[in-house]
């Protein structure tokens, strides 16, 4: 017996699985410093969690619309006027079960068999998977660290044609930490109105994560907009991951198809979980911006560390809590204990099997010279885990 064409040729998520792997050998005793999850350790804000409580003793747990409750759908679109000024209404949003069920909603209702999607690398994990599971063709587009990980809007331009489907952005950026101004939005959305057959998904999960930069949404060019989907949700700014509620955010005939899709897939998203979404988008942002505070000095600090590496090339990022840097330069050197290093994956490896830490490498993202290190931990795990990361990649020769 065996499985389905179609998911033989998808890729398991190397995050996940490494993720897993950390947890199984700290189960087992051994000490072992995981930098692999994209997971704020902060708790969920008490008025949110108030909310979900007071959704329970109201009876509130019946089967939710297939796009979400009124009120959060309305709480949505009221976000996007007040903080970008883009006129949505309810039917403009379909709330999902976490981001990554919204993006994957959204590809499977534009991309047909064969049609073209733009990638940008470094990627985030799934989109990859996701345009396979659509049966379509993804185009990969490279930035590099010395750019700041940024497209050009020559670059854009240059990787678009008028077989171009889909595009997907993501800003901040899953794994570098990126972030495109208000103002480098605007000359990439000039390109893509030159091409009116494109669809924009515009992934903004990490817009309450930003540092030196302020957020800036792809929907608020006009030029665009009638094309756009914003793809976000609670989990990073309101660090509600277990809650499992992310949105889509477009025009009105992507959000049917997604709530079309949505209705055989999951049908709606976890009744009390939405109204603890209400609380967080409607409710006061002095808890996220302390989250991002403490964000910005682990950042600081995992900067300075990695910056004292010899030969590593690091960007520092404007949001989200990855940094990515370029280790090419010890590519093809041995371990102490004889092993050659002969990609991302053998580093990795090495990290966790000699050094005891655990970090992501840039195959998963589209990469093969980088690994992603988060700093979403506490001080002290971080701590511990760049000297071990120092100490490996100083002893390889």
């Amino acid at each position: 017996m065996r499985g389905t064409d179609r998911l033989e040729k998808l890729s398991e998520s190397q995050t996940l699985a490494l993720t897993k792997r950390v947890r199984e050998l700290q189960a087992e005793g051994k000490d072992i410093v995981g930098l692999t999850l994209g997971e704020p350790d902060f708790d969920t804000p008490d008025h949110i969690r108030e909310a979900a409580v007071e959704a329970i003793r109201q009876g509130f747990t019946h089967y939710p619309p297939v796009a979400g409750i009124p009120e959060l759908r309305k709480a949505v679109a009221e976000k996007f006027k007040r903080d970008y000024g883009c006129e949505y209404g309810p039917q403009n949003v379909v709330v999902s079960t976490g981001a990554k069920q919204s993006v994957i909603n959204v590809v499977m209702s534009v991309l047909n068999p064969g049609d073209l999607c733009v990638l940008i690398a470094p990627y985030w994990v799934s989109y990859l998977e996701m345009v396979k599971m659509a049966d379509a063709e993804a185009h990969v587009v490279h930035t590099h660290v010395e750019n700041g990980y940024k497209i050009t809007p020559e670059e854009l331009e240059q990787a678009l044609s008028p077989e171009t489907k889909l595009i997907i952005f993501n800003s901040p950026n899953n794994p570098t930490g990126s972030t495109y101004s208000k103002e480098e939005l605007g000359a990439l959305a000039a390109v893509l109105a030159k091409f009116p057959n494109l669809t924009i998904l515009s992934d903004e999960i990490y817009e309450h994560i930003t540092y030196d930069v302020e957020p800036a949404c792809m929907a608020s060019f006009p030029s665009i907009a009638d094309r756009c989907v914003i793809v976000n949700g609670v989990s990073k700014g309101f660090a509600m991951t277990g809650w499992r509620i992310g949105y889509m955010v477009g025009p009105t005939w992507v959000a049917q198809l997604c709530e079309k899709y949505q209705g055989q897939i999951t049908s709606g998203a976890c009744s009390i979980s939405q109204k603890a979404a209400v609380a967080a988008i409607s409710g006061p942002m002095k808890p996220t911006h302390d989250m991002r505070d403490a964000f910005r000095e682990r950042r600081d600090f995992m900067g300075a560390e990695l910056d004292k590496i010899q030969g590593l090339k690091n960007y520092c990022p404007e949001g989200a809590f990855y940094f990515y840097p370029d280790i090419s330069a010890f590519l093809g050197k041995r371990t102490p204990s004889g092993r050659i290093v002969n990609d991302v994956d053998d580093l990795s490896m090495y990290l966790l099997d000699e050094g005891g830490v655990a970090v992501i490498p840039g195959t998963a993202f589209g990469t093969t010279q980088h690994l992603r290190i988060s700093y979403a931990y506490n001080m002290d795990m971080l701590k511990k885990g760049i000297l071990r990361i120092q100490n490996c990649l100083n002893a390889l020769k």
